[in-house]
């Protein structure tokens, strides 16, 4: 409660800073909710990515690719503090070790919901994949799109960022082929 309080205070000022009377009907709850959203937005700092995967792996004798594609995703980027969205495209190959699924979207999480780059990203949820897994290869793509060049700056509303990430198997040119063309193509 305390730390809601503190931030608050702080969107408090800020409201007030740009030009705003924060005792306006509409924005005198304003401070608290903004405060209970940024924490939110960034409960990623408390959750431990390794610790969720680890909670769900199973041995089994399967070595075949497996993907989670269109993972949706909120994050909010470092530099402005504005919103950037998409979809991560994750895969991997076990090598005795499988996770349960749903763990896959939930690290995605863990590492959205912080201050972030899109690069640092699929990084961070390749390599908690990589060393929760030890699989034979994973691969990640991420395609968002971000605020901070759409509402402000460059002010270009359909740019679409995406970036990459591979290990292992999915450094060969063909299995890395294999998973782009599964994760664009609609088999359903």
């Amino acid at each position: 409660m305390k730390k809601t309080e503190n931030i608050a205070n702080h969107y408090q000022e800020i409201i007030t800073e740009i030009g705003e009377d924060v005792s306006r009907e509409g924005l005198v709850k304003t401070p608290e909710r903004a405060s209970k959203a940024m924490q939110f937005l960034c409960s990623g700092y408390e959750m431990d990515a390794k610790a969720i995967m680890q909670k769900a792996i199973f041995h089994e004798d399967y070595n075949e690719m497996v993907i989670v594609k269109d993972i949706e995703l909120y994050s909010l980027c470092e530099h402005h503090m504005l919103p950037f969205f998409g979809k991560a495209h994750v895969a991997y190959i076990p090598d005795g070790k499988i996770v349960g699924l749903s763990k896959i979207p939930r690290i995605v999480d863990v590492f959205a919901r912080r201050l972030q780059v899109q690069e640092r990203l699929t990084q961070q949820i390749l390599e908690c994949i990589g060393e929760s897994l030890e699989p034979l290869g994973a691969g990640i793509v991420i395609e968002a799109c971000h605020m901070c060049m759409m509402m402000r700056g460059v002010q270009k509303q359909n740019s679409v960022t995406t970036t990459s990430a591979f290990l292992g198997q999915f450094k060969e040119p063909e299995t890395r082929a294999e998973f782009l063309n599964l994760v664009s193509s609609k088999l359903s």
